[in-house]
C-alpha cells in the first residue's frame, strides 16, 4: 500500500454501559499484537441528552518501523473516515449515521437494537418516541455492512455488560485482523468480570456470525419513564390470552369491579385498569368516583364507535391521578422501585448502593400540598411566603438510600389520606369537572367532536413548569371549542392539539389558532 491509513473506530456508549472498557479492550487487544494504538473520548452531556464518543486508531507496529518513524494519530474522527463504528443503542447508531460516521463505502457498523429513550423523548407533549424501524432503515443504508441485534438483552443473560456484546459482534464481523482467540485473550487480561464478560462475548459472536434474522429485530423497547413525559401513560390494558385475574379479597374493590360489569365490553379492559390505577392513586372511594363519572358519559349521545367513552375513561383515569408531591413520594419509597434500580445496577452480594433524587419543589406545589385554606394564605405575598420562596428557590437532594431522606419522603407520602382536602386537589377537580361539562355539551350536538375534547386532556400531565405550559394549551383550547362551538370540525381540534403537542412553549398552537382564525 503506496500510503498505508490507520485503523478508525468510534465507539458511542452512555454512562455505566462499559464504553471506556470496551475502548480499552481495543487497545490492548492492539498492542498485544503488533499495532501502536492511541484512545480519545469526549464525553457527553448527563442525562441521555448525548453519548461519549470514544476513538480509537491503530497502526501497524512492523510498517511503521518500516517507514522510519511514529503514525500521527488523529484525535477525533472525521466524517466520511472511519471503518468500524459500535453504538451501544440503536438511537445512538442513529446518532453516528446524522454525524456522517457511516459511509455505505467504507464503515461497518455495530449497533445494540435495544432503546433507551431520550430526554427529548421522554418531555415531549405528545409521543416523542423516534420511529425504531426508520433509524433500523437508515443504519442498513448507511453502512457498508450493519450487524445489529438486542446486544443489551445477550448482555443481560450473560450477568455482563452491552460492552463485552459488542466486543463479540466486533470479532465475529472479521473486519479486525485479529482471531476470536486473540479477543477473549484480551478479556482474560482485563481480570474483572472476566466469566461474564466472556460469556456476554460468546452469545454475541454466535449471534452475529450466524445467519440474518429474516424479521429486523428493533430491540425491546427502552426502560425509564413513559415517552410523553410524567403521568402520561396509563396502566396496561391485559392482552388478549392472559389468564384470568383472581376474585379481590376486598369487598369493596369487588364491588366496584362489578360495576364495571355495566359498561359496555369493547370498554371495560380500560375502565379496569383505570379502577386499578386510582386504587392505587388514592382509594376505592375515588376509584367509585371515577365510575360515577363515567356513567354520566355513557348516557350521552354517541356516534356507535364507542369512542367518546373510551377516549374518556382513559383520560380521566391519567388526570384524576395527576402528579402531585405526595405521589412522587410514593413512588420514590416503594420497595418495587428499590427492586428495579438494584436489579438495573446489578447489585451483587456485599455491595451497597446509594440513591440521591433531586427534587425541586417550587412554592407553587407547597402551596398545592398544603390544606386549601392554609394553600392560599401561603400563596398571597407576605413574610413567610417570601421565606418560603427564597427556601424553595434551588432543587435540593434526598437521598432515598439513608434513613433520613427515606423517613422524608415516606412521611410525605402518608399525606395521600388528606389530599381531597388540599389546594390541588381543588384546583384539579374544578378542571375534570369543567372538562366533563365541555365533553356533555359537545356531544349534544356532535360526538366525534366531543371524543376530540377529551383526547385534549392529553396536554395536561407532569408537575411543575411542564404542568402549567400544557394547562395553558389545554385551557387555550378549551376556549376555542367554545366559541367555535358547532362549527368546528373534529379534524380542526384534532390539528389544533397536534400542534400543541409538537411544542411545549405554544408557538405552534398559536399559529395554528391564527391559521383558523380562533384566536
Amino acid at each position: 500500500m503506496a500510503n498505508p491509513q490507520p485503523i478508525k473506530i468510534a465507539i458511542l456508549a452512555m454512562g455505566g454501559e462499559g464504553g471506556g472498557v470496551l475502548a480499552d479492550w481495543i487497545v490492548d487487544l492492539a498492542e498485544h499484537n503488533g499495532y501502536i494504538a492511541q484512545s480519545t473520548s469526549v464525553p457527553g452531556v448527563a442525562q441521555r441528552t448525548g453519548a461519549t464518543i470514544y476513538y480509537v486508531e491503530m497502526f501497524a507496529q512492523a510498517r511503521a518501523q518500516q517507514d522510519g518513524g511514529q503514525p500521527v494519530l488523529a484525535l477525533m474522527p472525521l466524517p466520511g473516515d472511519v471503518d468500524v463504528v459500535l453504538a451501544s443503542e440503536l438511537m445512538e447508531a442513529g446518532r453516528a449515521v446524522q454525524r456522517g460516521l457511516v459511509t455505505p463505502e467504507r464503515t461497518t457498523l455495530v449497533a445494540s437494537t435495544h432503546r433507551v429513550y431520550s430526554i427529548a423523548e421522554k418531555t415531549a407533549m405528545g409521543d416523542g418516541r423516534v420511529d425504531s424501524d426508520a433509524l433500523l432503515a437508515h443504519a442498513r443504508q448507511s453502512a457498508q455492512r450493519f450487524v445489529g441485534f438486542d446486544m443489551a438483552q445477550v448482555a443481560e443473560q450473560a450477568a455482563s455488560v452491552v460492552s463485552a456484546a459488542l466486543f463479540g459482534a466486533l470479532a465475529a464481523t472479521g473486519v479486525l485482523p485479529w482471531s476470536r482467540a486473540q479477543f477473549e485473550a484480551t478479556i482474560e487480561r482485563g481480570g474483572v468480570g472476566v466469566p461474564s464478560s466472556l460469556k456476554a462475548f460468546g452469545a454475541a459472536y454466535a449471534r452475529a456470525a450466524g445467519p440474518a434474522p429474516q424479521a429486523p429485530d428493533a430491540g425491546a423497547e427502552a426502560s425509564g419513564a413513559g415517552a410523553s413525559g410524567a403521568g402520561a401513560s396509563g396502566a396496561g390494558v391485559p392482552g388478549a390470552g392472559a389468564p384470568p385475574a383472581r376474585a379481590p379479597r376486598d369487598p369493596a374493590v369487588a364491588a366496584l369491579l362489578a360495576r364495571v360489569a355495566g359498561f359496555p365490553g369493547h370498554a371495560q379492559a380500560l375502565i379496569t385498569e383505570g379502577v386499578r390505577r386510582l386504587i392505587d392513586y388514592q382509594d376505592p372511594a375515588y376509584a367509585a368516583l371515577y365510575l360515577d363519572r363515567l356513567q354520566a358519559v355513557q348516557a350521552l349521545p354517541c356516534d356507535g364507535t364507542g369512542a367518546l367513552l373510551r377516549d374518556t375513561a382513559r383520560h380521566l383515569a391519567l388526570w384524576m391521578s395527576y402528579e402531585d408531591t405526595v405521589r412522587v413520594a410514593d413512588l420514590k419509597t416503594r420497595a418495587s422501585r428499590f427492586e428495579r434500580v438494584q436489579s438495573e445496577v446489578r447489585l451483587q452480594a456485599g455491595q451497597q448502593i446509594a440513591i440521591h433524587e433531586f427534587m425541586h419543589p417550587r412554592i407553587e406545589e407547597v402551596c398545592d400540598t398544603l390544606p386549601a385554606g392554609l394553600g392560599r394564605w401561603l400563596a398571597r405575598p407576605h413574610a413567610v411566603h417570601r421565606m418560603v420562596a427564597r427556601w424553595t428557590r434551588s432543587g435540593r437532594t434526598v437521598s432515598t438510600s439513608s434513613l433520613r431522606g427515606f423517613l422524608l419522603l415516606w412521611s410525605l407520602a402518608r399525606l395521600r389520606g388528606l389530599r381531597r382536602g388540599s389546594l390541588r386537589y381543588q384546583h384539579e377537580n374544578a378542571r375534570i369537572e369543567q372538562w366533563l361539562a365541555q365533553i356533555a355539551a359537545t356531544a349534544a350536538f356532535n360526538p366525534a367532536l366531543a371524543a376530540e375534547v377529551a383526547q385534549c386532556q392529553r396536554l395536561v400531565k407532569g408537575y411543575g413548569d411542564t404542568h402549567a405550559r400544557g394547562l395553558a394549551s389545554f385551557q387555550r383550547l378549551m376556549q376555542a371549542v367554545q366559541c367555535a362551538g358547532a362549527a368546528l370540525a373534529p379534524a380542526t381540534l384534532r390539528a389544533l392539539r397536534e400542534a400543541a403537542l409538537a411544542d411545549e412553549h405554544g408557538h405552534a398552537l398559536r399559529a395554528a389558532l391564527q391559521r383558523h382564525a380562533l384566536d
